[in-house]
């Protein structure tokens, strides 16, 4: 594994287990988030974040973390893994709940000076919650669709389905 790609339904842990992956392979860490979103959360034009996407990935050896579909077919056929965090429902809306308070409560930037807010993940039809409820399922259908076509052949595909499970798999790099 060299160029690794981690995908997931909002609030399931991708850039935290891309992260560690990082750290335990030595090899670099591209957000997805990082490149689509600048500051006060205006999302760049699609042939920005290509460009970005395409130059972050021209290295050898990278983990990049992020289900941006206008760039997928530049992130897997550059990929030889992708690591699906397939968690339960109860699982992830645990998870996004609870990084949204604290995010809100502590006011950690989430990325290029960006901040959850109480108005924003709550009251707003932006909500990072309200999304991860709209794509949870429509997500495991698209993973479970796309591990099967035949252009994603060349791809190691790794389904978690737990975070017990992915901490055993990262403790076996």
């Amino acid at each position: 594994m060299q160029r690794i790609s981690v995908v997931g339904t909002t609030g399931s842990g991708k850039t935290t287990l891309a992260r560690q992956i990082s750290q335990r392979l030595t090899i670099s860490h591209i957000e997805l988030d990082y490149l689509h979103w600048e500051p006060n959360w205006v999302e760049v034009a699609n042939d920005v974040m290509r460009d970005r996407v395409s130059q972050s990935l021209s290295g050898d050896r990278w983990v990049v973390d992020g289900n941006y579909s206008i760039v997928r077919d530049i992130v897997w056929p550059r990929a030889d893994t992708v690591v699906w965090l397939d968690y339960s429902w109860p699982v992830v809306m645990r998870r996004i709940l609870w990084r949204t308070l604290l995010r809100v409560v502590t006011q950690q930037e989430v990325c290029n000076g960006n901040y959850e807010t109480w108005q924003k993940s709550f009251w707003n039809r932006d909500s990072i919650l309200l999304w991860a409820i709209q794509t949870y399922g429509k997500n495991r259908q698209k993973y479970q669709t796309l591990f099967h076509e035949s252009n994603y052949a060349h791809l190691n595909f790794i389904r978690l389905h737990s975070p017990v499970a992915a901490k055993d798999w990262l403790l076996s790099l």
